[in-house]
């Protein structure tokens, strides 16, 4: 199966979008140690490209969590390796344990103390792969870097615009809403136009990768058992400190132990038993260690504020009074109809046309075109609605 073509087949461009041939063209390619950016890697060598895989260390596993088993450290780094020399490229392990730690795994830890409900996937894509990695892509003298993402990349009437994945069960379009236009121009995604997952491990058997049959990473990847409280507390020691568990109106029910282990939006575990009505954690009042709970439809709105966007449309953002688009406001939801107010270039107002439920500052807001799959960029969700 041909992946990804940026141009039409009479056009003189590779499939890549350069015109010259594949060896004269240098690509990057992002590896994590699993299937999809193999088989990203492999068939860009086998089309007779330039390839350079790069791997990032992010972390000592081991040494965080005294556990194995999640990208971007340990077997993945070997197995990333192995690849290559399969498939007989170059690739490099930058160590970028640091990094990681000081624009990702930090804020994750802080945001989450103050009551936020953090996506770190998107720090990590805006902060490392799509930064540091990106300019030492084009330090490698590279002309474009590739990932095994499942999104779109496909050329419209103003230069490169981001789409959402062909499979639909796949697209990884929320975690990518930061893409700013100048990442776009030197990024490539060959995955995103193909139909399921069945059909990259398919290619990756063909190429007869080891990875072929490895299992998708479900979780954070330094929170591989999605234990994050466990993970906040040895970053943070003593951080976590009990506190009340309150109705919302103004009954104590009860004790907790840690803010960090109530996100917004959960029943169970409240130890809160023997009430009439279930109640679900609505709001965290961090300064006063306090967890407010009250009935299922106080967890639902219709005014999201958005702040820090990244806008990707044609027109500036504050070209208009109101922009309408779908919005995501969860990575398992689908796109809802919304109206977005800008304030400024990076701030807005979204107002959903049904409420959602559980909406937590942290979380990502994410534009889409409502007619077709492009993506309009989005922004974070930085306080209660």
């Amino acid at each position: 199966m041909a992946l990804d073509r940026e141009s039409p087949v009479d056009s003189p461009l590779n499939s890549l979008g350069f015109a010259k041939p594949p060896a004269e063209t240098r690509v990057v390619v992002a590896m994590s140690g699993g299937v999809d950016s193999s088989v990203v890697a492999a068939h860009l060598a086998e089309q007779g490209y330039d390839v350079v895989g790069v791997t990032l260390q992010l972390y000592d596993h081991g040494a965080a969590l005294a556990k194995k088993g999640a990208c971007c450290a340990g077997i993945d780094i070997h197995d990333a390796r192995r690849v290559a020399e399969e498939r007989g490229f170059p690739h490099y392990v930058l160590d970028y344990e640091n990094i990681f730690k000081d624009a990702v795994i930090d804020e994750f830890a802080d945001s989450y103390l103050a009551g936020a409900t953090p996506v770190p996937c998107i720090r990590c894509n805006e902060r490392v792969k799509f930064k540091d990695l990106l300019e030492t892509a084009k330090d490698l003298e590279a002309d474009c870097m590739a990932t095994g993402h499942y999104i779109q990349r496909k050329m419209g009437a103003n230069g490169p615009e981001l789409h959402s994945a062909e499979d639909a069960n796949r697209d990884q379009s929320y975690f990518l809403f930061s893409t700013t236009p100048e990442q776009l121009d030197f990024l490539r995604f060959p995955l995103g136009h193909l139909p399921s997952k069945d059909a990259t491990r398919e290619m990756a058997a063909q190429y007869g990768l080891s990875v072929a049959d490895k299992p998708d990473s479900q979780d954070i990847c330094f929170v591989p058992d999605g234990n994050y409280a466990a993970v906040i507390e040895k970053l943070r020691p003593g951080a976590v400190e009990p506190g009340q568990i309150i109705h919302a109106d103004g009954r104590i029910l009860g004790e907790h132990n840690g803010v960090i282990h109530y996100p917004i939006g959960q029943r169970r575990g409240l130890g809160i038993g023997g009430l009439s009505e279930p109640l679900y954690v609505v709001k965290l009042d961090v300064d006063s260690k306090q967890v407010i709970v009250g009935p299922k439809e106080m967890l639902a709105t219709r005014r999201v504020p958005v702040r820090e966007i990244n806008w990707l449309g044609d027109e500036p953002f504050t070209s208009r009074e109101e922009w309408h688009l779908s919005v995501k406001v969860r990575s398992t939801r689908p796109p809802r109809d919304a109206i977005i107010r800008p304030i400024s270039d990076t701030e807005a107002e979204v107002e959903l046309f049904s409420a959602e439920e559980g909406i937590s500052p942290g979380q990502a807001c994410v534009f889409y075109d409502p007619n077709g799959s492009r993506i309009f960029g989005g922004g974070w969700i930085w306080k209660g609605a």
